[in-house]
């Protein structure tokens, strides 16, 4: 049991710090929808910030956003408990501890965005890439995005998508950690979630 915690651990660090280092080395070298090809037009990296929940929504301005971000720490935590709860239990699989470490992680990764960005970092613009300073206070700081996949842009004869980008929304490695958490637990490990 200890072996897997430590790995867990381990792992949930590891996810963070690769997520901190990208949205930092974003936040402090591009100004705001600066756009850098990766892989021609399929794949770029751009910079744009997010005020609020996934995707840009935003969530009933300042108090909304103190509400949103206590809420992602509730929910941080209560991940934290529910992964320690279920360590101490041998038959739990592996791979369910580690989907649910996947989730935790990239949630913590855009909270720390939340709390701390607007304490330690200058406001990004179009014109001016961000040094350290402030430009918000605890808890309202913006989240970071920059991944981009345009694959393809959908025919004009497709109803209510013509002319769209296949996937148009921007985001990060911690988003990509909750998502591919919840997919690989949904995909392999449903029949652990449905008999509890």
């Amino acid at each position: 049991m200890k072996g897997k915690g430590k790995f867990l651990i381990l792992l949930g660090v590891l996810l963070v710090v690769i997520d901190q280092v990208i949205k930092i080395l974003v936040k402090t070298n591009m100004t705001l929808g600066e756009s850098i090809p990766v892989l021609g037009n399929w794949f770029q990296l751009v910079f744009v910030e997010n005020k609020g929940m996934a995707f840009g929504m935003a969530f009933g301005g300042v108090i909304g956003k103190y509400i949103l971000t206590i809420f992602r720490i509730v929910l941080f935590c209560a991940l934290c408990w529910w992964i320690s709860k279920l360590l101490k239990r041998s038959t739990v699989p592996m791979g369910v501890l580690v989907g649910l470490t996947l989730i935790t992680a990239g949630a913590f990764g855009n909270i720390v965005d939340c709390l701390c960005y607007g304490l330690i970092f200058s406001e990004s613009t179009y014109t001016t890439v961000a040094t350290l300073g402030s430009y918000a206070p605890f808890m309202q700081g913006k989240v970071v995005d920059m991944f981009y996949f345009p694959l393809w842009i959908w025919p004009d004869w497709v109803p209510g998508l013509g002319g769209h980008v296949f996937f148009e929304p921007v985001f990060n490695f911690a988003d990509s950690c909750v998502t591919c958490g919840a997919i690989y637990l949904v995909l392999f490990h449903w029949k652990f979630f449905a008999k509890e």
